[in-house]
């Protein structure tokens, strides 16, 4: 038997699909790459947008357009929060909200197609503390993202999450040193942290710091890395220690959302521009060689002209290494669906697009900043025109041309110039 995994979202969503392919293979499945002929296809869905959700029922319906007589299993956000709607669409077998996926194996009871899919949905999520009993499947021996947290206790105003995602708890620290020692030994070189909050962790008497402190202990682990932390959950006691450890990586995703001040306290954000300025500068004089990214909406209820203006500015004076776009749509369940100020779809676009193309200007100049010096880049992935692709610590993509197998390789590497997508750059040793 075949089985087949689609991930969409965040780190988290690929963390869990890891997780839940583990457990599939051990049932006897053979893993293939999403888009091959399979007798099970597993998607797991995201909802933080409007367009997340279409993404996810355009998978579902490619899916069954490729292979009719797939198994199909919807898991995940956008599973617990539109359980009707995904019964609409022909073809679906099994739909599985977030609190009982990672335990999907036990209803595959046989594989044949159903009139109408069997339904495993909690809207009551648990709140305890929590273990896996398995570990993440990657086919890529690089990267692997560990899950140490789910759930979210803040309640901003336009976030679905913690409604799909329920409330803040945290995985138990000898489980994570469990699972990474065991990602470790499987010959990955770097853990990303992954979780909905994940400066939030605490178990017991842990928190984040033990976590990080905890992990870099591990005999060939090469890179810790930390994915998207909110600004309010960052110990400055992890700033200084990012900036003398051999293992953190020098990187921070830290969600800004709006450069507005009216529109941040809309949003029930736990922060003005100034406080999250002045964590910025702090960051950068701490580590200089930071890579910092960010998050910011677009076209949120009451967001004005100059309002926009004032999120523009601001990312533009912030030593941003990137952001990501995101276009407001509202979701039910949440605040912000009752407000008024609805901005218009066709501004809510330009608006977008006037950032991405200011993100893409930001990322250019961050990569200028480093032409010339020899950074340690761990390879990941060759493309077809035979230059490899890895990253730096501080999140810089880069391009190499070689001719021999460099997955999973470090090598230093000096960066000749900066490009539209990655830094372009020349091996110097030869490993």
């Amino acid at each position: 038997m075949r089985a087949s995994f689609h991930t969409l979202g965040c780190r988290l969503n690929q963390a869990e699909t890891a997780i839940i392919a583990k457990s599939v293979k051990n049932a006897g499945y053979e893993i293939v790459a999403f888009g091959e002929p399979a007798d099970l296809t597993v998607i797991n869905t995201c909802t933080v947008t409007e367009q997340a959700d279409a993404k996810c029922r355009q998978a579902v319906r490619r899916t069954l357009r490729q292979s009719p007589d797939t198994f199909v299993a919807v898991v995940g956000c956008y599973a617990q929060m539109a359980v009707d709607t995904i019964k609409q669409i022909d073809g679906v077998d099994l739909i599985i909200g977030n609190e009982h996926k990672l335990a999907l194996v036990d209803y595959l009871d046989g594989l044949d197609k159903k009139n109408e899919p069997l339904v495993v949905h909690s809207p009551k999520i648990s709140r305890d503390e929590f273990v896996i009993e398995s570990y993440g499947l990657y086919d890529n021996a690089t990267r692997a993202n560990l899950k140490i947290q789910d759930g979210c206790n803040f309640v901003c105003n336009f976030c679905i999450i913690p409604t799909a995602r329920g409330p803040a708890r945290s995985r138990r620290l000898p489980d994570i040193l469990k699972e990474a020692e065991k990602l470790v030994e499987l010959g990955h070189r770097e853990i990303v942290l992954t979780g909905v909050n994940v400066g939030t962790y605490h178990s017991g008497h842990h928190g984040i710091m033990d976590v990080i402190q905890s992990l870099e202990k591990i005999s060939g682990l090469d890179r810790l890395r930390i994915s998207s932390i909110e600004p309010t959950t960052i110990p400055d006691a992890l700033i200084h220690h990012m900036a003398g450890s051999e293992k953190i990586c020098n990187y921070l995703h830290i969600p800004l959302q709006s450069g507005d001040d009216k529109i941040l306290a809309s949003m029930r954000r736990k922060y003005t521009t100034g406080e999250f300025a002045k964590f910025i500068e702090f960051v950068y004089k701490t580590i200089p060689d930071v890579g910092i990214g960010t998050d910011v909406m677009v076209g949120y209820p009451g967001e004005d002209e100059k309002a926009f203006v004032n999120t523009k500015k601001f990312l533009a004076d912030l030593p941003l290494a990137y952001y990501h776009v995101f276009t407001y749509s509202d979701r039910k369940g949440t605040g912000s669906i009752r407000m008024t100020g609805k901005v218009d779809g066709q501004v809510k676009k330009k608006r977008t697009r006037i950032l991405i193309e200011q993100g893409d200007r930001k990322k250019y100049t961050f990569g200028e900043k480093y032409v010339g010096r020899m950074l340690p880049v761990l390879f990941e992935q060759c493309q077809d025109n035979g230059h490899w692709y890895g990253h730096t610590q501080n999140y810089l993509s880069v391009e190499a041309a070689c001719r021999g197998n460099l997955h999973n390789e470090l090598r230093m590497v000096r960066l000749i110039r900066s490009g539209n997508k990655n830094v372009f750059g020349e091996i110097v040793d030869a490993g």
